[in-house]
């Protein structure tokens, strides 16, 4: 899915084994998984390819916001189980699933929000990368699934982050069942933010960039770092990272600028 909210801006463009990372002017970077006729599998290719456009986002002082999207009928359908097949070895899997693992940490760590697009279906480790995003649009005729189940495998590395983003039990109920679950009910479930009709997703998409774009780079990246810091710690641990977390961020001239904006009740001047 190229999302039209780019359209209007100069693109840049990378071409990858499977992955179309382009960018504009504005910071707004896009990566596009691009394998609609092998819906979009993860392979070892596809996530060295996803890993190389994640590492450029994060050196690219410039960048704004991450949108992450995909062309065909399927977000991802998660693992190549063919390539998985045709190696049957336990370091070949742990290698695999270490590559894997990197990945998905890599959208958590990066400065900016990522925003997970679906127009489709996302099963198994697609289902994981969607979790792992920050923010998550889908349109209402999509699905999702951690269906390893069904095949023997459980989902375990999907495990993770869906649980992080559900409650235990309907985590536990997905990742046990494989059932597919509807957009509507993984937004109540809190797997998405918002379900919109799939000619809508551009225009979503656009108001949550151009709200992120509306804020200072240095508070997003601070508030998205501390986000994730303080959820797996103690309660007064976090307390006292956020404490810290704060008072760098009202140090920031920008953020100096914001507050005394809103004495001044006039808007900021960033």
């Amino acid at each position: 899915m190229q999302d039209h909210h780019l359209e209007e801006h100069h693109l840049e463009e990378h071409h990858l084994q499977g992955v179309l990372h382009t960018w504009d002017e504005r910071g707004v970077h896009e990566i596009c998984l691009n394998r609609p006729d092998a819906f979009n599998v993860l392979s070892s290719s596809v996530m060295h390819a996803m890993q190389q456009a994640l590492e450029r986002v994060a050196q690219d002082p410039q960048a704004r916001v991450l949108v992450l999207g995909h062309q065909g009928r399927a977000f991802s359908a998660g693992h190549d189980l063919r390539e998985m097949r045709a190696t049957p070895s336990l370091a070949h899997y742990q290698a695999l699933f270490a590559q894997c693992t990197r990945m998905m940490v890599s959208v958590q760590q990066l400065p900016v929000p990522v925003i997970a697009v679906v127009d489709g279906v996302a099963t198994a480790a697609g289902c994981q990368l969607v979790a792992m995003c920050d923010l998550a649009l889908a349109s209402s005729t999509s699905k999702f699934a951690v269906s390893g189940v069904n095949l023997g495998l459980f989902c375990s590395t999907p495990s993770v982050a869906l649980s992080r983003n559900l409650g235990r039990k309907a985590a536990f109920e997905m990742l046990v069942t494989g059932d597919f679950i509807s957009a509507h009910q993984a937004l109540e479930q809190g797997l998405l933010n918002a379900v919109v009709a799939s000619e809508e997703l551009a225009s979503k998409v656009a108001h949550y960039v151009q709200s992120i774009l509306a804020k200072p780079r240095h508070a997003i990246a601070i508030g998205k770092e501390l986000f994730y810091q303080q959820l797996e710690q103690p309660l007064e641990q976090a307390y006292q990272t956020a404490e810290q977390a704060m008072a760098h961020n009202m140090m920031d001239a920008l953020t100096q600028e914001g507050v005394q904006a809103f004495i001044d009740k006039r808007k900021p001047r960033w």
